[in-house]
This record gives structure tokens, C-alpha cells and sequence, in this order.
């Protein structure tokens, strides 16, 4: 009888180092550091029409933007763009247009920020959807942005990851110039990290 309760004993002890073993989770190893966007390499702006037909190029000179690890494989970007800085190329009048209370209201909103879902990096190479959370005029919406094939092999650092995506600015309250300046905006990017930074 004890020979049994011995046997017994033994199958349960390695039963339960075989469960442990199954089920103690595997240490995942941490997420590397987030890269900096390179500024002077990249560029974010925008276009939109008057209601006369003439297209209007815009830009935010200054800015901020990282691309952090959300996993071993996975990121994701944060933008800062401050609308004090904002201004349509060429035209003085309409960037003080865009920096005031009927479009950003930089007085009262210095910040557009946005904030991407993750990806992996098959989608920087291959091109595709990448939707995100875009706050304008303190209005958080949910858009999505092309990403376009990438040129190189090492996007980010050895091309520009290109982006575009239309938003409308009725859906962030910026509708006072209606008369004069139509709905649709196309934000378009080209981003960049460092060149010691990982895509």
C-alpha cells in the first residue's frame, strides 16, 4: 500500500512540474526604445481649396513625433503639431485665417496630436490603411491615412515612409470660413526617423 501511495505520490509531483512548465508564461523580452522622428528630414502639411477654385498649400514647420514600441514587433506614431506655428505658403493673410478662431483656434488649441493604431513593418514596406485617433479644436476622431509602398528597404531611414488622408473640417468645428474655404483637407507626410533608429 505504501509502494502505491509512493507511485502516486511521484506521478503527482511530475504532473505538476509538466502543468508548471506548460503554463508559467514565457518572459517576453521588453520593447526597445522609442525613435525619434527626424524634423529636418521630414515634412507634414496639407491642401485645401477656396471656394473660387485656388488650392492652398499649408504647412506646420514646427513639430514633434515618435515612433514607440508597442511590442517585439509591433509600433506605433505619435504626432504633436502646434497650430500657433501653422501658415499657407505664400498667402500671410490665410495662415492668420488658419491659425484663428474659425479654423485651429491656436489661442485656445495649440496642439493637433495624432495617434496611430499599431502596425508592423510589413505595412511601411508593402504600403496599406493605417487608421489612428486625430484631435483638432480638443475634437478626438477616429481617421485613417494611405500609407504608400515604401521605396527602399529600410523605410524611415533610408526613404520617407508617405502618407496621405483626407479630413473634413466641419467634423472638428472648423467651419466659420465655410464661404470662402471648402470642407475637405488632404494632409499628406513624409516621415523619417535618425538614421541609428530602428524603422
Amino acid at each position: 500500500m505504501s509502494a502505491r501511495l509512493s507511485q502516486r505520490h511521484c506521478w503527482h509531483w511530475w504532473l505538476a512540474l509538466l502543468c508548471a512548465g506548460w503554463l508559467a508564461p514565457v518572459a517576453a523580452s521588453p520593447p526597445g526604445p522609442a525613435a525619434e522622428i527626424d524634423t529636418a528630414r521630414s515634412r507634414i502639411g496639407f491642401t485645401l481649396k477656396t471656394r473660387w477654385g485656388q488650392e492652398l498649400e499649408g504647412r506646420f514647420p514646427q513639430w514633434s513625433g515618435t515612433i514607440e514600441p508597442v511590442s517585439a514587433q509591433r509600433r506605433r506614431v505619435r504626432l504633436r503639431l502646434p497650430t500657433s506655428e501653422v501658415e499657407i505658403l505664400d498667402h500671410p493673410q490665410y495662415s492668420k485665417i488658419t491659425r484663428g478662431k474659425g479654423f485651429f483656434d491656436a489661442d485656445h488649441h495649440p496642439w493637433v496630436e495624432f495617434v496611430s493604431d499599431p502596425y508592423d513593418d510589413a505595412l511601411l514596406r508593402e504600403g496599406g490603411l493605417l487608421g489612428g485617433q486625430l484631435t483638432i479644436r480638443g475634437v478626438r476622431r477616429r481617421e485613417v491615412f494611405a500609407l504608400a509602398p515604401a521605396t527602399c528597404a529600410r523605410p524611415t531611414i533610408d526613404c520617407d515612409v508617405v502618407a496621405t488622408g483626407v479630413v473634413y473640417r466641419s467634423d472638428y468645428a472648423m467651419d466659420r470660413w465655410a464661404f470662402a474655404l471648402a470642407d475637405r483637407v488632404v494632409f499628406s507626410l513624409h516621415l523619417r526617423t535618425r538614421p541609428s533608429a530602428a524603422p
